[in-house]
């Protein structure tokens, strides 16, 4: 069924929109409100990426000269471990696609609807033809609509149009896809989704952009370029040398090949791949999406915090307290007709009958918005008798100025000091047209009106935690300076002084830079200074994670290193300036995302330590015998028995480990630190070096004692096994930690072990002789006695 005939079929009154179950057939019907996104990558196309991988390349090549020297069976293993290394490539692409899959859903514009005559807040795919879109400033129109009911509502069409100036919008015009509300409020029903609308006519589509490499990434690549020039220089050095010694051309090129399979750290960009696209699916489980994953990286080093106080650390449950009704009645008119701020639906709740009936009887003559000069909203409205009634509502000291009555600004600082919120209350009267500005009527003074929004009870905990964290908390709110302070007091941010906006704008980029390494709580402030705080916090070297909602707090999200919008009141244009979004708009979810942030750049680390270390005993174990004359241990076989250890160990095992006990205990990451530091690689080689030695010295006392090649090339080999099960746990974050993933590795790595051993046709492939158990003991310490020296300096604590 094409929209324009949806449209004609019966549905229930317009003003209560759609059922549920409606929506749900035309969504069945329609399909998703979603443009055509990048295409998966198909099966053929992983396996055509993972063939020009250099470690593929080398098994072609190894089972090629098994070919030539007339080994059949050899060449048929490898052939078939060509296989599953493709499988294997194939699942973790799979894995990672879903999860990046799944937050794209997550992540999606969302759209205010009438279903079953209740306001929902629903994905933009969901929404369908016939829908009662709910358009207010700050958002992206989820779908074409055309306009039932506006008031003041402007557009910016440029993504359509190109023109750069809004557009005014009136009752019946039409609305489409993509386009940004920038004033105002409107109703609209939406008349085509998906495909249908313009932008999809267009073609529009930001999923064909190519996402830039991360810091990581590029600081990796450029690790494995020198890697690979050196190991390629040291397998043409080793197959050279092998030529010379021994005379045979193929087994010398075959034992080059083995050696770059042993050095070559293939593992690396499979660990950023999955490590990110697995982080940012974890992170979003508590509540965060990513939307650029740059942002993970720099979670770890976040040192300064800045949040709002309205629904971050308060519940955003906002309640009218101990307010005459007259006053509450008078506030209710200078509400939105369509109330979307949790305050004015509060004011609007408690209203009177007859208050409620004004709202509905009277038309709104004109609406007069908050400004940086005017901190009130003021609404004119005309009465059935022909009289324009005027409500006031806003800033106290602006309510209060216009009518006079300074004499009651105490009032406001005891309020505050019970962390209420106060707004001042006044109405006029006047005959004629509306006035072109507010501050001419003549307002006569009603009262107060108190409001209280409570803290939520998990943020003292986390204010805490992230003070031992070594981060800073900085409340900055357009609030009173007096609430600001009483609710920072209550959630454990220093609440010693507070600064205005008005003080921010008076102070140099100096003095400011001074202010905001002592004050904690900014009050009455307006977008533009958001700014400048996050300029003046960035001059004094702190990485900023920073929390808006609105469409002028876009600049100040995407200034600071970490943008966080909010996703439950947030706009759209926040949204979008922002590297991570709030599903519930909570403190305690931003901080739970910085301890994650934490352990997936310490698992980083230590995946990335364990694959330096482990290819120092495969790689030395791959020339050493040819170096000293002894028979030579390793071969393509071997290497890749090895490489299904690694893999999963560094990709599947850290990725799962979880964070330590003192992540939040340790100070912010210093930003721009190096992943790959002297002391981390020092470290990773010695310990692998350690592991080398202790094979070495196995292998060479077991040639000594007379055993046959086979059983000290298969103590050898047993002890390299031992090795990396022992690097893995080396490098855990805590013995005790659970990670059920990695005992499933070590498990199966131990498994093929003995299968390798003492099944004879594995045994005959490898090369191997059946040990016996006092020998297998031998290959175990060995090949742990290295790692199990380090650990015990890791986690035995020093007297």
């Amino acid at each position: 069924m094409t929209a324009a005939a949806e449209l004609t079929a019966p549905k229930i009154a317009l003003a209560d929109g759609l059922t549920s179950a409606e929506a749900a057939a035309r969504l069945a019907r329609e399909g998703p409100n979603a443009l055509p996104g990048g295409q998966k990558r198909r099966l053929l196309a992983i396996a055509a990426g993972v063939v020009r991988e250099p470690m593929f390349l080398l098994l072609i090549a190894a089972a090629a000269i098994y070919l030539v020297l007339g080994d059949i069976r050899e060449a048929l293993v490898l052939a078939a471990s060509v296989i599953v290394i493709v499988a294997i490539a194939i699942v973790q692409e799979r894995k990672a696609e879903r999860a990046l899959e799944a937050l794209r859903d997550l992540s999606s514009p969302r759209a205010l609807v009438i279903r079953d005559g209740e306001r929902r807040r629903i994905a933009g795919a969901e929404v369908v033809p016939g829908d009662l879109l709910l358009i207010a400033e700050g958002d992206r129109v989820a779908a074409d609509a055309r306009l039932v009911a506006v008031n003041e509502l402007e557009l910016d069409e440029s993504l359509l149009t190109g023109e750069s100036l809004s557009v005014a919008k009136r009752g019946g015009d039409g609305v489409f896809s993509g386009t940004l509300a920038v004033k105002g409020q409107g109703r609209a029903e939406v008349t085509a989704t998906g495909v249908h609308t313009e932008l999809g006519k267009i073609g529009r589509s930001l999923a064909t952009l190519a996402p830039e490499p991360t810091s990581l990434e590029r600081e990796t690549r450029r690790i494995v370029r020198v890697v690979a020039l050196a190991a390629g220089g040291l397998c043409l050095l080793i197959a050279a040398l092998h030529w010379l010694v021994r005379g045979e051309p193929l087994a010398a090129v075959l034992s080059g090949v083995t050696l770059a399979m042993a050095l070559l750290p293939e593992e690396f960009p499979v660990v950023l791949t999955v490590f990110l696209a697995l982080g940012a699916w974890r992170i979003s489980r508590h509540g965060v999406l990513t939307r650029r994953l740059p942002a993970i990286e720099m979670l770890g080093a976040a040192s300064v915090l800045c949040v709002d106080k309205t629904g971050t650390l308060t519940e955003n449950r906002m309640r009218v307290v101990e307010t005459p009704q007259g006053v509450i009645d008078v506030a209710a008119l200078a509400c939105e007709p369509e109330p979307f701020d949790a305050m004015e639906r509060a004011i609007v709740s408690q209203a009177s009958t007859e208050a409620a009936a004004r709202r509905r009887e009277w038309r709104l003559e004109r609406d007069y918005p908050i400004s940086g000069e005017f901190l009130a909203v003021c609404h004119a409205w005309l009465t059935r008798e022909g009289e324009l009634r005027v409500a006031l509502k806003g800033a106290p000291e602006t309510v209060l100025a216009l009518c006079g009555r300074e004499d009651l600004l105490p009032v406001i600082a005891q309020a505050a000091a019970r962390g209420w919120r106060l707004l001042g209350v006044a109405e006029a009267r006047a005959a004629g047209p509306a006035l072109a500005d507010p501050r001419q009527y003549a307002f006569r003074w009603v009262g107060f009106l108190a409001l209280a929004d409570p803290l939520r009870a998990s943020v003292p905990e986390a204010v805490a935690l992230c003070r031992q964290a070594g981060m800073r908390v900085v409340m900055i709110t357009g609030d009173f300076p007096g609430t600001a302070l009483e609710i920072a007091r209550q959630a454990g941010i220093d609440a010693r002084v507070a600064a205005s906006g008005a003080e921010i704008d008076a102070m140099d980029d100096t003095a400011l830079a001074r202010a905001v390494e002592q004050v904690s709580v900014f009050a009455r402030v307006r977008p533009h200074q958001k700014l400048r705080l996050v300029a003046a916090f960035k001059a004094a070297g702190e990485v900023v994670a920073m929390t808006g909602d609105g469409v002028n707090d876009a600049p100040a999200l995407k200034a600071a290193h970490i943008g966080i919008a909010m996703g439950e009141r947030g706009t759209d244009v926040a949204r979008e300036a922002a590297a991570l979004v709030l599903v519930k708009d909570d403190f305690a979810s931003i901080v739970e995302t910085v301890r994650l942030g934490r352990r997936i750049y310490e698992n980083i680390r230590a995946a990335m330590r364990y694959i330096i270390a482990v290819h120092v005993p495969t790689a030395g174990m791959a020339c050493a015998p040819l170096i000293a004359g002894w028979p030579i241990v390793l071969f393509p076989l071997h290497i890749v028995f090895l490489e299904f250890v690694i893999d999963p160990a560094c990709s599947v095992a850290f990725e799962a480990e979880p964070s330590e006990a003192n992540a939040m205990r340790q100070p912010p990451r210093r930003p721009g630190a190096p992943l790959f530091t002297a002391r981390m690689l020092a470290t990773s080689v010695a310990l692998g070096a350690a592991v080398l030695l202790g094979v070495l010295v196995l292998y060479g006392w077991a040639l000594g004692s007379g055993r046959l090649e086979a059983e000290a090339r298969a103590m050898a080999f047993a002890a390299i096994v031992c090795g990396n099960v022992g690097l893995i746990l080396a490098y855990r974050t805590s013995l005790a930690a659970r990670n059920p993933a990695l005992w499933w590795i070590v498990g199966g790595a131990l498994a093929a072990l003995a299968l390798t051993i003492y099944a004879p046709p594995a045994a005959a492939l490898f090369g191997f002789a059946p040990l016996a158990l006092s020998d297998l003991l031998l290959s175990g310490i060995a090949g742990l006695a290295g790692p199990a020296a380090y650990a015990a300096m890791r986690y035995v604590p020093s007297s």
